[in-house]
């Protein structure tokens, strides 16, 4: 089934535009040719920022599911599998009904782009779930003109660390325009939520929603402290013990605390969400890889760890976690070519033993694997590039114990994941 998902998705890139077209008009007129099913789905929650987005809506999700809530979700990219861009209450939707929604739509006879397409699946597929209690949607590109960009009234709207990604749509190319792209198109009559930030971040988003009408609930609101080895969320009225074997970094032990601010004030019980955080786990995000093809490759006394990270904020997330660890770290890189590579890698100075580069396969926007050593090499990594993923972890292998990541975009994580 795997396979067929592939190959449609495959179908889909050629058929509908992947470029990005920042532009309303096209997705609100085959809603109103719809009949405006958006509009039916009840308590639509928007997930919105640079990272993290993908492990709040995880985290929220899994705390509603566990009060006993019916949820469905739309998140965007998906890691390998197109189905699982959409949860419909208990399971992801299947690829025959994906076609015969996209049947519906296309009777519009307008035209949108991939993400547009697949936002109206959502949608459709969403409307058709009984005794729903929450819609979570998480965006695309920046908000302002996001294709999930539809509600006035959503229950709530969450964002999470803002910080310079996707400067080439913008104008000027300044963190202030991104933050207000992002801040500056939030709902005036909803909660708004605001996770961890830099401090020059926060105060241009709080300057941003200053003149807003919705409950804004800063991060103030909530902290997580460590204790030893362990983390607690606290607010005025809560503490709540984390306790997981699946969640490492701080970045990502903060946008758990996130999650349980919104459930809390969702009215999920502290017991509830005590017990459940155990259960959390976040794909392709900061995973260990515990079994797999992928993982016979390796020794005994090696680990294989993959993370998608991107960003400046996310290579600085996962190096700082790497520097926890005891073991030497060998790493293999891919990335795409609008992603600042040589700002991203400086951030793992000291950290990799060896960089073992990689082109990120059936991906058209990827740097390939010589153009990333070069960069390596320029930045004083010892460096070798590979064809391919099972080539370059065999390079990594050896009889000496370590930790071998696998990182730099989601995609080739994607791909690492279903190769496993």
């Amino acid at each position: 089934m795997l396979s067929q998902s592939t190959s449609f998705y495959k179908k889909l890139q050629k058929r509908y535009s992947r470029r990005i077209n920042l532009d309303l008009n096209r997705i609100n007129k085959v809603l109103a040719k719809l009949n405006y099913p958006h509009l039916v789905l009840p308590n639509p929650i928007n997930i919105l920022g640079s990272d993290g987005k993908m492990s709040v809506l995880t985290s929220i999700k899994c705390l509603l599911e566990a009060d006993k809530k019916k949820v469905t979700a739309f998140t965007s990219p998906h890691l390998y599998d197109v189905r699982h861009r959409f949860w419909l209450k208990d399971k992801y939707v299947s690829l025959s009904k994906i076609k015969s929604l996209i049947k519906i739509i296309e009777k519009t006879k307008l035209k949108l782009t991939l993400f547009e397409l697949l936002t109206c699946v959502y949608i459709l597929a969403a409307k058709e779930q009984k005794n729903v209690s929450y819609n979570l949607v998480e965006s695309g590109l920046l908000f302002k003109k996001d294709s999930t960009n539809l509600w006035e009234y959503p229950r709530a709207q969450i964002l999470t660390n803002v910080n310079f990604q996707h400067s080439e749509w913008i104008r000027p190319k300044t963190l202030s325009e991104i933050c207000k792209q992002k801040a500056g198109y939030l709902s005036k009559q909803t909660i708004i939520y605001i996770a961890k930030q830099k401090p020059k971040t926060l105060r241009i988003i709080r300057n941003i929603l200053k003149n807003n009408s919705s409950k804004i609930v800063y991060p103030s609101a909530w902290s997580i402290k460590k204790k030893g080895s362990k983390y607690v969320f606290r607010d005025n009225y809560n503490n709540v013990p984390i306790r997981s074997k699946y969640i490492f970094s701080r970045a990502l032990i903060n946008n758990l605390g996130l999650a349980i601010k919104v459930a809390l004030d969702f009215g999920v019980k502290r017991k509830t969400i005590i017990k459940t955080i155990p259960k959390i786990k976040f794909q392709g995000r900061v995973q260990y890889l515990e079994k797999g093809r992928l993982t016979k490759l390796i020794k005994k006394n090696e680990k294989l760890l993959v993370d998608g990270c991107h960003s400046e904020t996310s290579a600085e997330n996962l190096s700082e976690y790497l520097k926890t660890l005891k073991k030497p770290v060998y790493g293999i890189w891919g990335m795409q070519k609008n992603k600042m590579p040589e700002k991203f890698i400086k951030k793992f100075k000291n950290i990799f033993k060896k960089i073992i580069t990689v082109t990120i396969p059936n991906e058209p926007n990827a740097l390939d694997a010589n153009t990333l050593r070069k960069i390596c090499l320029k930045n004083r990594y010892k460096s070798e590039n590979a064809s391919n993923i099972i080539e370059a972890i065999k390079k990594c292998s050896s009889s000496q114990e370590k930790i071998i990541v696998i990182f730099g975009s989601l995609y080739l994580v994607g791909d690492v994941l279903s190769k496993n």
